[in-house]
């Protein structure tokens, strides 16, 4: 029998790492990041990857494993975390769980949502229409269609565009009504899940320190080496927050004032996505770090109530 797995979820700066590493050292465990933009290994500082130090703490995988030019799909991300999960255990190590991403979760735990088949020539007439007027305008007609699975995907990310639109042709239904329809009841390993949260001032307040710190530690720098070694500015994974507002102010598109309040607002509204989808999984036990002084006690209480087979 597996043995069950210890997920601790949450929004970004909500202290998911201090958490989990002092969690692994309780619990013999190891960490598997649930981080869709950690996976980059050009990308250190604007993702708040954990430090040497942190790493030292505590083994992590699926930290470092992804080039930034190279495709990577929620499927891949699926199958490298199967293999990390398969080997921490035959090593007899827990494994914990940890990050912010809700679809790998969800990939990790339920499966992937398998959809109708391809349709080449649907496909083929989409990526013309790309072509001849823009990504932007096939994202529109998908979030005329399906709001919710435009929020969660990046207009540049082309293929997962196509694939939203095809689900809704093909099905009349939207992909995201299609993904909160997964069997929790066949589920592809045993669990016990966590979420972190804290009142919203709070979190914006730490969400705002944490941009502050990056800058620091020095992100407009990792960001100008990452465009003086020749990536794209149209990549898909420097699209994302905490890259995107500094490239346009490097490219002096804004003030550098500007950027940065964009760059904490963009975050504040990725928390609150996070937050949302969260919300939505009725398995997720909930934990407000301001009222619960003693997180990691209070989790191990948790796990030993629940009677898990290997828990001492």
């Amino acid at each position: 029998m597996k043995s069950q797995l210890i997920c601790l979820l949450g929004p970004t700066a909500v202290g998911k790492t201090e958490i989990s590493i002092q969690l692994s050292q309780r619990l013999n465990g190891e960490i598997v990041s649930v981080d869709s933009r950690q996976i980059y290994q050009q990308m250190d500082i604007g993702t708040a990857k954990p430090t040497l130090k942190e790493q030292q703490a505590a083994r992590h995988h699926l930290i470092d494993c992804v080039d930034i030019t190279q495709p990577f799909s929620v499927a891949d991300y699926q199958t490298l975390a199967d293999d990390a999960i398969a080997e921490i255990q035959n090593r007899g190590k827990r494994v914990l769980l940890v990050g912010g991403a809700g679809l790998y979760f969800r990939a990790i735990v339920d499966g992937l949502f398998e959809g109708p088949a391809a349709d080449p020539s649907f496909r083929k007439r989409l990526e013309q229409e790309a072509l001849q007027h823009g990504v932007d305008t096939l994202h529109n007609r998908l979030r005329a269609c399906d709001p919710e699975s435009a929020e969660r995907i990046h207009p540049n990310n082309l293929t997962r565009v196509i694939r939203a639109l095809e689900v809704y042709e093909l099905t009349g239904t939207p992909m995201s009504e299609h993904q909160q329809q997964w069997h929790q009841g066949n589920q592809r390993y045993p669990f016990i899940a966590f979420g972190l949260t804290m009142p919203r001032e709070i979190l914006y307040r730490r969400i705002e320190q944490r941009v502050d710190k990056m800058l620091a530690n020095g992100l407009i720098a990792e960001v100008e080496s990452l465009l003086a070694e020749g990536y794209s500015r149209d990549t898909f994974a420097l699209q994302s927050f905490g890259y995107k507002e500094l490239i346009a102010y490097l490219d002096g598109q804004c003030t550098y004032i500007e950027a940065i309040e964009q760059l904490k607002q963009n975050t504040r509204r990725f928390a609150k996505r996070q937050l949302t989808w969260f919300r939505k999984d009725k398995r997720i036990r909930w934990i407000d770090r301001e009222s619960t002084p003693d997180v990691v006690g209070y989790i191990m209480e948790e796990i030993e109530s629940a009677h898990l087979d290997d828990i001492k």
